[in-house]
């Protein structure tokens, strides 16, 4: 096969690499990014101007992924981010063993300890929206790669807080950065074909997971010793680790897409082909969303998109408050029994003043409070299996609306007088399909909205779901200490409601394809 001559370098021609011969060593340099800007078609000879004119095949970035197929580099991907959700659970779940310990150490009265959990949670809400908004604008890589920055830092200077409000105010800084951490949600995303994009993203679930019970474990083999700086201190070290992984983690092809990067798009997808073994589809990426403009939270309010984002901020304010609020209501629970069962009230006197109050005496954590801890955080997983079998199969909304229904189940199961046992399963119940839950809706907010206000609109949920975990210890550590019974049937109500909305959402995601762009007043979508 001969090359077309061409006087002008401009506009030479190469076609794709299964089928042109060994290039001169004077073209060696551009082979991989002249190869993939070129079609594969039939023919041995064309001029550019000539295809330009004609009527070119092309292809969407959504046939790319699905041609491309889940392979070796998703994997890869799924483990870099899995390690940064390892380390995200790792600062949350820290919250339930750090303010009953440094309400003890310091003396501090309930609505104290309730604080050092809320402002984790302001800075979150703030910072959702904002990292949101940034890696709209900048890219998804750089803005997790800043975040994972952000929280080592300030997390491990709070280790040496000299006093409370210090411990309060850097907290929030570690919040603010945390407010990001759904972006690598987001990123992974939007390289998994619509196969696999589902249980590849609740598979993150197994991730954090793991992440809380090595904080339990931490925990229990430092607390006794080295007290809770070592803790804070010990705990921030795996997103060090983070920092170096992200040099093997990739930009998002779509966001480079829609910024107009279209050459560094091609070059990545040809990257992730060739990893995976596999070919990109025939013909030119289409130029769709390449100058689109960039999201604004005015856009997630657009007649398509309305409805689904006034009950996708609703739902989100519920997740975090029902998923923190069991987190943190399973210690107190415990030690308000042991309390009741060691004055002779029995399992039956929740309600009673001799629920724990932390302004009187100081009891640090004990081994079997820490035993229960992790169980609790084990139940995690057998809901993430339940909500991965269940996710294609009865769609999305059907299957998060089922789990929101047996989470208020088993929180109205909690009112009935019972003993240790039957009590861990109810909490486990709560605890397990809460958290499917919530991986489930994070699976479905990025596949509801385009690519230009993707990241935007996940952080802006994320932001939301924050509100809710702002209030959450003040229903499980102040307003259970006055009433079991109505701590339980705030979270119990609202999980009910959660069940009629999620039903109402107008949009089933199961198998759509990924939208890149869209018309703020129109119904003209644009997929990729």
């Amino acid at each position: 096969m001969d090359y077309a001559a061409s006087n002008s370098s401009e506009l030479k021609v190469f076609f794709a690499k299964s089928r042109s011969p060994t290039r001169r060593s004077t073209e060696e340099a551009d082979r991989l990014t002249e190869d993939i800007l070129q079609p594969l078609v039939a023919g041995d000879e064309f001029e550019e101007e000539e295809f330009e004119g004609s009527g070119e095949i092309t292809y969407t970035l959504s046939e790319a992924v699905e041609k491309i197929g889940f392979g070796k580099f998703q994997i890869k991907m799924l483990l870099i981010v899995g390690f940064f959700t390892i380390a995200d659970a790792l600062e949350m779940m820290l919250l339930s063993i750090l303010g009953p310990t440094i309400r003890c150490i310091w003396h501090l009265p309930a609505w104290k300890e309730a604080m050092v959990t809320t402002v984790v949670f302001v800075g979150m809400m703030f910072g959702s929206s904002f990292w949101g908004w940034l890696a709209d604008r900048y890219g998804r890589k750089t803005v997790i790669v800043i975040c994972a920055t952000w929280i080592f830092y300030f997390g491990f200077i709070s280790s040496f807080s000299p006093h409370y409000y210090w411990i309060i105010a850097l907290r929030c800084l570690v919040g603010f950065g945390i407010g990001g951490a759904p972006l690598s949600t987001t990123l992974l995303a939007e390289f998994l074909p619509s196969s696999a994009r589902s249980y590849c993203i609740l598979s993150l679930s197994f991730f954090w997971s793991i992440g809380s019970c090595f904080t339990v474990g931490i925990a229990m083999a430092v607390m006794p010793t080295l007290g809770w700086r070592w803790l804070l201190g010990i705990l921030s070290l795996p997103l060090l680790c983070f920092i170096l992984m992200s040099f093997w983690l990739p930009e998002s092809v779509r966001y480079l897409v829609t910024a107009g990067e279209k050459e560094k798009a091609l070059i990545m997808l040809q990257k992730t082909a060739r990893t995976n073994k596999k070919e990109l589809p025939c013909g030119y990426l289409q130029d769709a969303g390449e100058n689109g403009k960039q999201g604004r939270i005015a856009d997630l309010f657009s007649p398509e998109y309305r409805k689904t984002t006034i009950l996708l901020w609703f739902i989100w304010v519920n997740l975090a408050f029902t998923y923190y609020g069991i987190v943190l209501m399973t210690t107190e629970m415990y030690q308000g029994l042991n309390e009741s069962e060691e004055s002779g009230g029995g399992s039956c006197n929740a309600d009673s003043n001799s629920v724990k109050n932390p302004d009187c005496g100081c009891q640090l954590l004990t081994v079997t409070d820490y035993t229960d801890m992790m169980w609790t955080t084990l139940a995690e997983f057998p809901g993430i299996i339940v909500t991965m079998l269940c996710i294609e199969k009865l769609g999305r909304k059907k299957t998060m609306a089922v789990q929101f229904l047996l989470t208020a189940m088993c929180y109205f199961l909690l009112f009935i007088c019972s003993g240790r046992t039957l009590m861990t399963v109810f909490i486990f119940g709560v605890r397990g399909f809460i958290s499917g839950a919530f991986q489930g809706f994070y699976v479905y907010t990025p596949e509801v909205y385009p690519t230009v206000v993707r990241a935007l609109a996940l952080g802006c949920c994320s932001a939301m779901a924050r509100i809710g975990a702002m209030v959450t210890p003040f229903i499980s550590q102040v307003l259970l200490r006055v009433s079991l019974r109505l701590a339980l049937g705030v979270y119990g109500v609202t999980s009910l409601v959660c069940v009629a909305f999620t039903l109402m959402l107008p949009i089933e995601t199961t198998g759509r394809p990924m939208v890149v762009s869209f018309e703020p007043f129109s119904r003209s979508f644009s997929l990729l």
